[in-house]
């Protein structure tokens, strides 16, 4: 598994496009989503109103002392390549213990891009405490465009989700997910005006923005369990760039392992190791 090497560069570069992208408009153009459930803008709660909520890309934090990557956003999986053009993922939806964190979020998903770059191709479910009551939903995203919430496609603690992210070709990516209990997909497709295509992602999120542009509190998730050996959904987790298709394991030298810290280095969700077989983990919630 390759380690980390911050690239100064890039990270000013993100850091710079971070703060200017937010709630900027990438899209050029729409084509028809074949779905089985409308879709919506995201509005918030009274008690979260100053929320900007956006699952935007990878926040450095350091290097952790087994030499894996520490990210004040992130915690799960990324794979880094070129050319990129499929990613497959699967979770069960977490229950959230809203009287340990009240006024909380937490998103799961699965994308492309988001690892040194400023846009994220992405679809996933939202585990989140409005107060104490919780709160679960299906989403995607374009960012830096806002996020999406589907409309009258039921999410549960428990479900089965099965998500995917395709490129197209012509700038044009193709968002899926599929509930396995209610058997509802949901399809969309978006012509991007730029998008690097160098990492596919499975992750664990707490997302932006509160009111001083930091990251929301963790909502207490517990465990997140993703891919093949915890949901029986086959072809999860894998992806697809210019010279490897298959399982996280697949890409070898070029895996990422993500912690989630806090801006003063608490940690706060931990991946375990990839199962057997290399299309498997688990996320565990540590802090708020």
């Amino acid at each position: 598994m390759k380690r980390f090497q911050p690239d100064l560069k890039n990270a000013i570069g993100y850091q710079i496009a971070f703060a200017s992208l937010l709630g900027m408009l990438v899209v050029l153009g729409v084509s028809p989503a074949f779905a089985q459930a409308p879709s919506t803008s995201i509005s918030p709660s009274a008690n979260q109103s100053t929320f900007l909520r956006q699952h935007g890309p990878m926040r450095f934090h350091g290097i952790g002392p087994d030499g894996s990557v520490q990210t004040e956003n992130w915690s799960g999986y990324a794979v880094t390549g070129s050319g990129f053009t499929d990613a497959k993922g699967s979770w069960h939806v977490p229950e959230v213990n809203c009287n340990v964190t009240p006024n909380s979020q937490s998103a799961f998903w699965v994308g492309i891009d988001g690892w040194s770059d400023g846009t994220v191709e992405q679809t996933g479910t939202a585990s989140n405490c409005d107060g104490t009551t919780a709160q679960y939903f299906a989403w995607y995203e374009f960012y830096p465009a806002a996020p999406v919430v589907l409309s009258n496609f039921p999410v549960e603690p428990g479900d089965v989700i099965g998500a995917e992210v395709k490129y197209l070709g012509g700038g044009k990516f193709q968002t899926r997910i599929h509930n396995h209990r209610t058997g509802q997909l949901y399809v969309k497709t978006q012509k991007l005006s730029s998008a690097d295509r160098t990492s596919a992602e499975w992750i664990a999120e707490a997302p932006c923005c509160t009111s001083g542009g930091g990251y929301l509190p963790l909502a207490d998730f517990h465990v997140a369990s993703y891919g093949l050996d915890y949901t029986s959904d086959h072809g999860t987790n894998t992806a697809i760039d210019s010279s490897t298709s298959g399982p996280i394991s697949a890409f070898g030298n070029n895996i990422e392992e993500i912690t989630m810290v806090s801006s003063g280095g608490v940690t706060e969700a931990v991946p375990t190791s990839l199962t057997s077989d290399g299309t498997s983990f688990r996320v565990w919630w540590e802090a708020e």
